[in-house]
């Protein structure tokens, strides 16, 4: 197996700014932080996230639980690769199978967490994670087939997912009447109650299935002129 890096495609709004943060960080952890262990210290921070929605149908105040939950996701899972990259001791095999499958793991504990409160409807939370996973794996089949890992779509990367859901979160905690404020409305001839962060959920699936179509549109054409039915077409 060749030992090729895709090449990180990183254009979020956060990304110039976050990526010196992470630098800064990565200088200074400590020499017995490794990047396996930031890993662990990412999916801790899933778990928290995905335990604070979960209690937060008895408290709102377990939110708190989840914001610092998304703190602690955001260093380990942002880091791990930096502190690699900062001592020159990448692994791209190991560390790409790793990461990405904890990274799926670490979305399933988020999406249950909350499908499984009172927060969200499950079905609309799997819906969700539904289409993360079919972004995922169009990004690491275009890792794959021309070295391209994409991070960003339309300027939003993982960080800027993760502000947007904080804010959400404060915005249930603090806006009088946004966690008893719903909406009827007929799915499949049924009577659904929908709340707040129902049609927010209903508005993050439909922005991701809009990325994800687009982008696969876009990556199909590229290969077609990569792969033409006509060989001749290809240049010489």
């Amino acid at each position: 197996m060749k030992d090729k890096k895709a090449q990180r495609i990183q254009t979020s709004i956060l990304n110039a700014a976050e990526k010196k943060a992470l630098v800064w960080l990565a200088e200074r952890q400590p020499k017995w932080m490794s990047s396996d262990m930031l890993t662990a210290i990412g999916s801790l921070g899933a778990f928290l996230i995905g335990l604070g929605f979960y209690l937060a149908s008895k408290n709102l105040d377990f939110l708190w639980l989840t914001i610092f939950g998304f703190f602690v996701n955001w260093y380990g899972d942002s880091l791990d690769g930096t502190l690699a990259r900062v001592r020159k001791i990448e692994r791209p095999i190991y560390g790409y199978y790793l990461d990405h499958t904890v990274d799926c793991i670490n979305e399933m504990m988020m999406f249950l967490g909350i499908g499984l409160s009172s927060l969200m409807h499950l079905n609309i939370a799997l819906l969700i994670m539904i289409a993360y996973f079919l972004i995922t794996i169009n990004v690491s089949v275009n890792a794959h087939l021309k070295s391209e890992f994409r991070l960003t779509y339309a300027k939003l990367g993982p960080t800027e997912f993760r502000i947007i859901a904080v804010i959400l979160c404060l915005l249930l905690m603090y806006i009088p009447g946004a966690t008893t404020w719903s909406v009827t409305a007929a799915v499949f001839g049924e009577q659904v109650l929908l709340q707040t962060m129902d049609i927010a959920g209903i508005a993050i699936f439909v922005i991701l299935m809009l990325m994800y179509f687009v982008s696969i549109i876009s990556d199909a054409m590229g290969y077609a002129k990569m792969d033409p039915k006509d060989k001749s077409q290809l240049k010489k």
